[in-house]
């Protein structure tokens, strides 16, 4: 209320149904601070603010803010008794200096509610108020051609049955772009690019979605998608995803393309020359089953596999010690080698005890010591949920809150250990971990000791004596879960096609949603009724027909990134391409610390010198886990590959695989046929083959130097360094 004389003037807010309301803090004032960015991390919201004057990150403390804005410095921000002067109001219209620009401007909505709130006497919400429950977004699914503009409408429902239109007050953000903007005033622009975006709303704490679908302008007839092959269940879910955005899917990969493809994605090696003779002399129609059916019954599949759960898991030796180390490592192999269900393979991590020496999945916890640290990589790793940033304050883009992070922390607040400890730079020692029988985990700002608490739900019950790790590793995998089996089956398609259906892999969440919910689904459901075996999982995706496509666009889907109306290229993974040099130039690698004849993924540690692995990305040895790689390609990258040492040693080593050829008795296009097998897993074509042997025909050429300069300039191609 506002002194105006003897009188006291309310000022209010008009509501859905014609009702009236005081002007209050957390429902009016602080989600225009939110949309204008004053509370953002680049603005006042940062750890210290800005300019003596902090906020709490995207309004996660609402007493906090009111304190700073109200009371602090003896209340200077404030005049009520010439409003239009209280500093508050000048800064954000930029009628004095402002940092941050002008962000209010007089007369705006946001301006006049700002001096409506100083004029009723700055109040804060009251307890007994009706609560904010949910947002919603109209509409919430929109199809919309090239370069249209949609307007959204967002509502905000409180518990007591009231709506309000709170479109002015909420915040917008797209997930890209690209392909559908939205401005401050929720009006979504769509660009000129065919695909989705999702557009999320914020008001307050809660978030709404609306679905963008862009479809490719031109008429597709219905009849060419009921043509597509079928091989199983997700050939139906991307071409119906592709139908309505009426792009069309690029033929199927040549044979040759599609055997290198599975020997990579499955056991991350290339084929021998005589495989892929082999594979090709097959007359059998099931040729391609058996070849899946071989390549997950090999050796390769575990350690390649397991080299990349080693980014998610394995700490750095020096810290964690590297017996220890060795011992996760060699347990994490293990797993992969008895194909372990995926949901047991969790549980004896999460439940890990004893000792550090024989129990290489107790390491876990040897690294991460403390409930902050491993509620968050658990959550992350497993359920896709990322929790880091509620450790301080509300998720910007989720529901997550402190008290999420703190009742999920607690799982793990009677984790004891007995032993030598952690002992940096260089650990050794032997400890044990066990449960212990009190631990507790408290709010940071309340002091409340906090249960555990399973995401999106209420406090478990834990039984004495029972270690609460049991209980949440029970929650996880259980079917009803929402998160776990869907979080898998998406890292699995991501190793295997070449992005997720969620992007990144370990960020599932309402404002970052599937690419195709339906096969995400379908694909979580198949890993359940199969109990968790990814290799089952792995040979249908191998098997689909999604899988088997060429990577070359059409003209309707050469702007796809996200639909797999082809096959997307990535380059191969640092260890995997290191060995498929030393194979085909017959050179192999030495690695310290690792037996004689050891492959790149059959590496325990990164701490040993590589210069070749540490410009294609493998993690660098000091980064804490998970370590999620790249599959960018660099200058360096490619700068390596003329022209480093190393390479040049194995192309032109006297034992290596030109040297061979050029003292064996195969004419000049035999050779070449043999190096593009090794290289290409293919033959060379007519053109390709007649321009190797004018080499060997050169003046002053030797067989060994043009089977030398043949091996080099293969191996500087992209058909050599990416999965096709």
């Amino acid at each position: 209320m506002r002194p105006f004389g003897s009188i006291l003037l309310f000022l209010v807010v008009s509501v859905a149904g014609g009702a009236e309301r005081p002007v209050t803090f957390e429902r009016d004032i602080q989600p225009i601070l939110t949309r204008s960015g004053c509370n953002a991390g680049a603005c006042h919201g940062k750890a210290r603010g800005q300019n003596g004057f902090a906020l709490s990150l995207l309004g996660f403390d609402p007493a906090f803010d009111h304190n700073a804005i109200v009371k602090e410095g003896r209340g200077r921000r404030l005049f009520p008794a010439d409003i239009d002067n209280s500093l508050f109001l000048l800064k954000a219209s930029g009628s004095v200096p402002h940092g941050g620009g002008k962000k209010l401007p007089v007369g705006s909505i946001g301006y006049d509610l700002l001096k409506r709130w100083i004029a009723t006497g700055t109040l804060r919400t009251p307890a007994d108020a009706p609560t904010l429950t949910r947002i919603t977004v109209v509409p919430t699914d929109i199809v919309a051609a090239f370069q249209q503009t949609r307007p959204l409408t967002v509502t905000a429902h409180f518990s007591d049955g009231s709506t309000e239109d709170v479109t002015k007050l909420a915040s917008f953000q797209s997930n890209d772009s690209g392909y559908a903007a939205v401005d401050a005033n929720g009006v979504v622009k769509v660009g000129t690019i065919a695909g989705e975006a999702a557009v999320t709303a914020r008001f307050v704490d809660k978030f709404a979605v609306s679905q963008v679908l862009i479809p490719l302008p031109g008429a597709v007839d219905p009849a060419l998608y009921a043509k597509l092959p079928r091989n199983n269940y997700i050939d139906g879910h991307v071409w119906d995803k592709l139908k309505r955005l009426g792009l069309t899917a690029s033929g199927a990969a040549p044979e040759t393309t599609f055997h290198r493809r599975a020997y990579l994605s499955i056991i991350g090696r290339l084929p021998t020359p005589d495989e892929t003779r082999a594979y090709f002399a097959d007359g059998d129609p099931k040729k391609a089953e058996k070849l899946i059916d071989r390549l997950l019954a090999r050796a390769e599949y575990a350690d390649f596999w397991a080299n990349k759960w080693v980014d998610l898991l394995r700490p750095n030796p020096y810290h964690a010690g590297i017996k220890a180390t060795l011992n996760l490592d060699e347990w994490i192999r293990e797993q992969f080698r008895k194909n372990v269900p995926y949901d047991q393979f969790v549980k004896e991590l999460i439940t890990a005890k004893g000792s550090t020496f024989k129990n290489g999945a107790a390491v876990f916890f040897r690294n991460r010591r403390e409930p902050e640290e491993l509620g968050p990589m658990v959550s992350q790793l497993f359920l896709g949920v990322r929790l880091d940033c509620c450790k301080c304050h509300q998720h910007p883009s989720e529901k997550w809150s402190q008290r999420d992070f703190y009742g999920f922390a607690a799982f793990f607040g009677r984790i004891g250990h007995k032993g030598q400890g952690i002992s940096s730079p260089i650990s050794g020692g032997e400890e044990f971990i066990f449960a212990t029988d009190s631990g507790a985990v408290k709010h940071p700002l309340t002091g409340e000791v906090l249960p555990p608490t399973a995401l999106l739900g209420k406090p478990l019950d834990i039984p004495a004596g029972t270690d609460p790790r049991v209980v949440l590793a029970e929650w996880m995998t259980a079917k009803e879960n929402p998160f776990f089996a869907k979080v898998i089956a998406n890292r699995i398609w991501a190793e295997m096609m070449g992005r997720g259906l969620v992007d990144p892999v370990d960020d599932l969440r309402d404002t970052n949603p599937p690419s195709n919910p339906a096969l995400l689904e379908a694909l979580a459901d198949d890993l359940l009724k199969n109990g968790y075996d990814l290799k089952k999982l792995i040979r249908t995706i191998a098997l689909s027909r999604t899988f088997a496509l060429s990577s070359t666009p059409t003209e309707r889907n050469v702007g796809d990134t996200r639909n797999y109306s082809r096959h997307y290229r990535q380059r191969l993974r640092a260890e995997v391409l290191l060995d498929a040099v030393a194979d085909v130039t017959g050179a192999p690698e030495k690695f310290d610390a690792v037996p004689p004849g050891s492959r790149a993924v059959e590496a325990w540690t990164v701490r040993f010198d590589s210069k070749f692995l540490d410009s294609f990305g493998r993690p660098d040895p000091n980064s804490d886990p998970p370590c999620e790689r790249t599959t960018d390609t660099t200058v360096v990258q490619a700068l390596h590959l003329m022209n480093a040492p190393g390479l040049a040693n194995k192309i032109t080593a006297e034992t290596g695989r030109a040297a061979k050829l050029a003292a064996g008795k195969l004419t000049p296009a035999e050779i070449a046929e043999e190096l593009y097998l090794l290289a290409y897993c293919r033959k060379p074509t007519a053109e390709e083959s007649a321009a190797c042997v004018a080499r060997f025909a050169k003046p002053g050429a030797t067989r060994k130097l043009v089977a030398e300069d043949l091996l080099w300039a293969l191996i500087n191609t992209p058909e050599f360094a990416f999965g096709d």
